[in-house]
């Protein structure tokens, strides 16, 4: 194959100059990204060879070879792993193939330690070479292949890159670096093995470089033909904890997640019996940008004996865990294991309930006693503990507990109040927790539906998020004490109402039955009903539904997502108090008809519903205005 030269996907041009210009406080995380990319292409292979041995064979030990050349002014990172074919350098180098790529760039923040640290999270470690290069050499053979089948690329980092065929004794992939001006720092073996033990040193590859030694005669470190390993290259999670420091685990999680945050919390246990593993899982302190991404499987990563097998973590986790960072190492799995056989294993079963036990124990360790730390937590995974509610049966009365809402008890739409906070608040006679759905937490909080429970002092749950109506259905109350919608059914506050209000409210009602027939025929087809309500004390209108009824909030979200919904008609209910009811009232039926759509136009619009027509609303509604100025 002939040189050729092909241009960069726009996405990748942008993320070059970002590389170049703008990452320089953190310029040595080009080295373990790329080791970090070099340690997933050994697993890789290690797990090619558990079906075909001969590539394990001809490969030898796998590892990475770090080595520079001072004259040269270059770096070259070389490893035995998995390699690539041409094909593949195109995919994987030339391109950025991953639907993250404009979530990269908009989580960009102009900081520069926090920018430089996203770009392994996003998957483009390989371009952090170009901080410190201005020319960048791969040659890469696909194991497996004929040493006359490698490729090389190269490029300046600017619009394009070279490719031609290229041949190459073992199979993996080399790296070489053509320094920059002013970086020649770099080009030591002492700064070199520093970066290797601080961000790869709990690497169970073997990172090796050249020995040196000085020479009087130079007056300089030389460098032996000999190699020697530069990090400890053991699995850390099999060490005892008792040797770990805070810090080692910290970095370990780092590497691991790609993330520039400590941790939140860790978990690291062996468990012995009928089945033995090692577990050590990781709490991140932030949401990585394809949370809910649904088909990501990044998450925990199997191993057997120390040997990669999948980063699949639906097989080792709940789907709501997903955040979930770690690593889970059987020593009863075998080798050869498939995704097909993870999905039968008792075994995989029983380390999955076992590592969803141990993820919960964290999480309700920081909410008892790291109120921080948790509210950082909800920040960042509370939609996903929500999910658990209806996923989890088995745990769903943990996964309660640790659920966090707004509510009326506080100015703030944080999600602060447990379930358990809000019955410790509820008054003695009340036997229900009161709770209201929204788009948003302010119009949650403007709803009309909350005007008798801000008379009489009730707190109400706010929920705002997409997820809650879904939940709200898997709670099971607290203590016997159901969950009720606020805008659902008649309003039956039992032991929170008197004799005297409830005889009050059934006279009004008799009083205004010519008015409910009337606007009951007027609003034929649109509402189910018109009735009287004492839950309002402000408005003059609000629409309710029937208990077991869709909610108005998730009808709309149904329809937003482009799926069908049932038509549910609702019930309006009017305030017999309020001024524009009473005028309502002795309305001659000439303006009758716009008065009756105009009140419930603003029901709708009130709890956040759509007009049919807004034209036609705003033309009878001048009309009215009109008709009164006069």
């Amino acid at each position: 194959m002939s040189k050729e030269t092909l241009g960069f996907q726009a996405e990748v041009k942008q993320l070059l100059q970002l590389m170049i210009h703008s990452l320089y406080s953190n310029k040595e995380i080009f080295l373990r990204e790329l080791i970090s990319n070099a340690s997933d292409a050994a697993d890789k292979l290690r797990f090619a060879g558990l079906s075909d041995g001969k590539l394990l064979e001809d490969a030898g030990e796998v590892g990475v070879k770090i080595s520079f050349d001072k004259t040269a002014r270059t770096i070259t990172i070389a490893d035995n792993g998995i390699g690539m074919t041409r094909d593949e350098v195109i995919a994987n180098i030339g391109t950025i193939a991953k639907s993250g790529t404009k979530e990269f760039f908009a989580k960009l923040s102009g900081d520069e330690a926090k920018d430089a640290n996203l770009i392994g999270q996003f998957g483009v470690g390989f371009y952090s070479s170009f901080i410190v290069a201005d020319r960048v050499t791969l040659i890469s053979r696909k194991a497996g292949t004929p040493a006359a089948d490698a490729t090389r690329w190269e490029s300046e980092g600017a619009g394009d890159y070279t490719l031609e065929a290229s041949t190459k004794d073992t199979a993996g992939t080399t790296i070489t670096l053509h320094l920059r001006e002013g970086e020649d720092d770099f080009l030591s073996g002492w700064k070199l093995k520093e970066l290797v033990k601080r961000y790869s040193d709990h690497l169970t590859l073997p990172i090796l470089m050249q020995k040196e030694e000085w020479s009087e005669e130079k007056k300089d470190m030389v460098t032996l033909e000999e190699w020697e390993r530069t990090n400890s290259a053991t699995a850390l999670w099999a060490r005892p904890k008792a040797e770990i420091t805070p810090d080692q685990y910290t970095e370990f999680y780092k590497s691991l997640s790609h993330d520039f945050e400590a941790p939140l919390a860790h978990s690291h246990n062996k468990v012995e019996g009928n089945r033995e593993y090692t577990q050590l899982l990781f709490i991140p302190g932030k949401a990585p940008f394809d949370l809910y991404d649904r088909e990501r499987s990044t998450g925990v990563k199997l191993y057997v004996r120390r040997v990669f097998i999948m980063d699949d973590s639906k097989h080792l986790l709940p789907q709501y865990l997903r955040f979930v960072r770690g690593v889970v190492d059987s020593q009863d799995l075998p080798l050869n294991v498939s995704r097909e056989i993870l999905q039968e294993s008792k075994d995989v079963s029983a380390i999955k309930a076992a590592n969803t036990k141990r993820a919960l124990a964290m999480i309700e360790d920081l909410a008892e006693n790291d109120k921080e730390k948790f509210s950082t937590f909800w920040k960042n995974f509370g939609n996903c503990m929500k999910e658990g509610a209806g996923e989890d049966y088995e745990n769903r009365e943990r996964v309660q507990k640790l659920l966090r809402f707004s509510s009326t008890h506080g100015d703030s739409s944080e999600q602060t109040v447990s379930l358990a906070d809000y019955v410790s608040r509820m008054k003695p006679e009340q036997d229900k927790i009161y709770y209201v759905t929204a788009e948003t937490y302010a119009a949650g909080k403007a709803s009309p539906h909350l005007e008798i429970f801000r008379k009489k002092e009730l707190e109400v749950l706010i929920l705002c998020d997409r997820v809650d109506e879904w939940m709200i259905s898997h709670l099971d109350g607290v203590d016997g004490k159901e969950l009720s919608s606020v805008a659902k059914g008649a309003l039956d506050l039992g032991k929170l109402e008197t004799d005297e209000e409830k005889k009050e409210a059934q006279a009004q009602n008799d009083a205004m039955k010519p008015l409910l027939d009337r606007l009951t025929a007027k609003l034929e087809g649109k509402v189910k009903e018109v009735r009287v309500t004492h839950r309002l004390t402000d408005s003059p209108a609000c629409l309710v539904v029937a208990e077991h009824e869709m909610s108005g909030n998730l009808e709309r979200m149904l329809k937003q997502a482009g799926q069908s919904a049932p038509q549910v008609k609702p019930t309006l209910e009017i305030n017999p108090t309020h001024p524009l009811i009473e005028k309502l009232t002795a309305q001659s039926d000439d303006h009758f008809g716009d008065w009756a759509e105009v009140v419930y136009g603003q029901a709708l619009l009130a709890e956040g519903g759509t007009l049919e027509s807004p034209g036609e609303f705003v033309r009878k509604l001048n009309t009215l205005m009109l008709a009164m100025a006069k």
